[in-house]
């Protein structure tokens, strides 16, 4: 069609009649015969194509007027302005202040948790706490099965391991705990160790395996040198007391084992957590008499510490001593009588190489007729194999209650 056009201007053609049939406008094989010139094919499929090819000015392709307009028909049309849907967006800040809040809710609840059921302690297992105007310091322990002994109840090392553990973290929870085992930071300083020289305990009543039991312990001062540790073992159901104990600490170099006075700088430090009170037990003041091969009954001999028996300090853990004493006990008197008090003595310790005698005198009782005996007294001595005395005890025995197999001093045989 273009290219007729231009013939046209300039090869006048007359309009041929709607019923002529001439040669000159005879469409020939689909080709058009003007002025001796031959245009090209037309199909139809030629004008769709080029109907829908988009068009081009300088190299870039321009939307037709019709294509723009099939697109704006096809974007959806914006909501009418209205008061609502001008103001901003705030479910964004609103999901950010409910996870704030939903969060410190969380953490409250975590503190201030409150047991659903009355058996059920808060924190029962926990590092204690100070009580009393921060004078007492208090924790919960539970009776494991493997610190019950073939009676079922705990052994008296299991009840001194908790007295020990509490007074170490009483000394953390208020901060006063160095690099040493239960040394203060000026007692580190000056190379200080706090060391036993005298135990006393009593037990009305031993715990049982899974018994959740409450230690009390706080601080006194003992003489002028001296610091005086006292602790009180509960039922944490019932109340009851089951343990009673004092003890008398001083101070020794770690490096010379000499004791020394307490530093100044180190009275500062402990003298306000000293509580002015009678001790918890009235002190056994009769006199601890020493054994030997001759006064004494039984005797055990080739004691020595193992590595774990050994604390930080390089020092043998005093609950150790008690065990190393009860070494030599008669083994009738511990199957049918239960330790009920005991009073120590430590008067030297021993090192990791040392060789140890144990040393028990039974006095008033017949060990061939316990039944009949009540209660026993025992005298013990603990020594070095130069002779060197270690601690020197007295311990007293009661029958044990009878359990709720209707058995004493014996675990039920198996039935058959």
């Amino acid at each position: 069609m273009v290219a007729t056009a231009a013939t046209s201007s300039i090869f006048p053609v007359p309009s041929p009649s709607p019923d002529s049939g001439g040669a000159d406008n005879k469409l020939v094989g689909g080709h058009a015969k003007v002025g001796g010139l031959k245009s090209k094919p037309v199909t139809s499929a030629s004008l769709k194509a080029k109907a829908q090819a988009p068009s081009k000015i300088n190299g870039s392709t321009v939307a037709t007027s019709v294509e723009s307009l099939k697109l704006e028909d096809d974007l959806p049309s914006p909501p009418p302005r209205t008061f609502i849907n001008q103001l901003p967006d705030w479910s964004m800040l609103l999901a950010a202040i409910t996870t704030i809040f939903l969060a410190a809710e969380k953490q409250w609840m975590m503190l201030d948790w409150k047991p659903r059921r009355p058996d059920m302690l808060i924190d029962p297992f926990g590092i204690g706490k100070i009580v009393q105007d921060g004078l007492v310091f208090r924790e919960n322990f539970s009776i494991r099965s493997y610190e019950i002994g073939a009676d079922r109840t705990a052994s008296i090392e299991t009840v001194m391991n908790h007295l020990q553990e509490t007074a170490l973290n009483h000394v953390k929870g208020a901060g006063l705990l160095g690099d040493g085992f239960g040394s203060t930071p000026e007692m580190c300083k000056k190379n200080l160790i706090w060391v036993v020289t005298r135990m006393q305990v009593v037990v009305d009543r031993y715990p049982t395996w899974g018994d959740i039991v409450q230690v009390d312990t706080w601080v006194s001062a003992s003489g002028k040198n001296g610091m005086r540790r006292d602790w009180v073992l509960r039922d944490c159901k019932t109340g009851e007391i089951l343990t009673r104990a004092s003890s008398v600490w001083v101070m020794m170099n770690k490096l010379t084992r000499r004791l020394s006075k307490i530093p100044e700088e180190v009275r500062e430090e402990i003298g306000s957590y000293f509580v002015d009170s009678d001790p918890i037990l009235e002190e056994d003041s009769r006199k601890l008499t020493k054994l030997d091969d001759n006064t004494a009954d039984y005797i055990r001999t080739g004691l020595s510490p193992r590595w774990t028996d050994l604390d930080i300090n390089q020092h043998v853990n005093n609950v150790k001593y008690i065990g190393w004493i009860l070494e030599s006990a008669p083994q009738p008197i511990l199957e049918s009588h239960e330790l009920s008090s005991m009073t120590l003595e430590y008067r030297r310790e021993c090192g990791r190489d040392s060789v140890l005698d144990s040393l028990t005198a039974v006095s008033g009782a017949n060990i061939s007729n316990l039944a009949d005996s009540g209660y026993v007294e025992c005298k013990h001595l603990l020594r070095l194999e130069n002779g060197a005395e270690i601690v020197r005890g007295r311990t007293e025995w009661r029958p044990k209650p009878v359990n709720n197999f209707g058995f004493v001093n014996q675990v039920p045989a198996e039935s058959t």
